[in-house]
């Protein structure tokens, strides 16, 4: 890159190296900006007879141009790519979905001296619109051989992140307690709907049993037949273990047993199960508040058809410590 100082008339398609304000104080052309012949004359009737721009030189690649590639290339799924000013590409949902992102590649790509990307947190939702991550270049170009060596990983290891969307999002719950599921359903439906909608889900599958072993087993089967994304089972005891009475439910019905234990505060005591592709989540104590818990984290890619493994809950302690 090489910057010079020209005069305005020959400014013309140069880049500006640096922004440019009116006697008043307010800025009149940002940094980085290219210039136009409407703005050529917008300069000369500021009085302005040279301004300092910057060249391209062979083997360099524009800010802009650079970011547009690297975003085409580090996303897939409900995602698009929208150009922003200062050499910066943005990366927006265009429906509900989950954001998973692939950390290790992430912090690869951005240990080189010309890109950087930043992402939403692996496993948050977003709605349609929002901005899930952002790629940023060098000011005002990128030399050819290290986007082509950023290109190149992506290509080989991509993406970096996957905005998988939420499509017609079923949940089951089952609401159980000792004494009686009515009970149970008194005390969480509220909370429960509430989290629900956060993610844009508005109706749900729900029953309310004893919590009894048979009885939970039997209402396990009925849910899971109406194939739902998720079964949530709101209990008002906490599991001692997967030989507990929820526990051994799943199991009677079919279920892969997962993971006991998360490293997320609150909701440590999380069971993860999968019947064939279902999850089946016993959470105790997370549906008593609205407030950020483990199940606010498993849930999106849940309700995305992503099956989450007993590693990736291992790995939630990063950052587990909710509250």
């Amino acid at each position: 890159m090489r910057a010079q100082t020209v005069d305005v008339r020959d400014s013309t398609g140069r880049i500006l190296c640096c922004t440019i304000f009116r006697q008043s104080g307010k800025k009149l052309l940002a940094k980085g900006h290219t210039i136009s012949e409407e703005d050529v004359r917008l300069l000369q009737t500021e009085g302005m007879s040279e301004v300092w721009v910057t060249e391209l030189e062979e083997g360099e690649v524009a800010e802009d141009q650079a970011v547009s590639m690297v975003g085409a290339e580090m996303a897939c799924g409900c995602v698009e790519v929208r150009l922003a000013a200062g050499g910066r590409a943005n990366l927006v949902a265009t429906e509900p979905c989950c954001v998973l992102v692939d950390d290790e590649l992430l912090r690869q790509i951005n240990c080189t001296s010309s890109i950087v990307i930043a992402t939403a947190t692996n496993f948050s939702y977003a709605k349609p619109g929002q901005r899930i991550a952002t790629v940023k270049s060098a000011p005002f170009a990128v030399a050819s051989s290290q986007l082509e060596a950023v290109i190149s990983i992506l290509k080989e290891r991509g993406p970096i992140l996957q905005a998988r969307p939420m499509r017609d999002p079923r949940v089951a719950v089952l609401y159980c307690d000792p004494i009686s599921g009515d009970r149970a359903r008194q005390l969480f439906e509220n909370i429960m709907r509430q989290r629900l909608e956060r993610f844009g889900v508005t109706s749900y599958v729900q029953h309310a049993v004893v919590e009894d072993e048979s009885a939970v087993t039997a209402a396990l089967s009925q849910l899971l037949r109406s194939r739902p994304s998720v079964v949530l089972v709101a209990s008002t005891t906490a599991p001692a273990g997967p030989e507990d009475v929820v526990g051994q439910a799943m199991t009677r019905v079919g279920c892969h047993m997962e993971r006991f234990l998360a490293p997320v505060e609150p909701g440590n005591l999380l069971l993860l199960g999968y019947k064939d592709n279902i999850p089946i989540v016993s959470a105790p104590g997370c549906f008593r508040s609205a407030k950020p818990n483990v199940v606010d984290i498993v849930l999106p890619p849940m309700l995305a058809h992503y099956r989450i493994s007993g590693w990736e809950i291992a790995c939630l302690g990063h950052g587990g410590l909710l509250a």
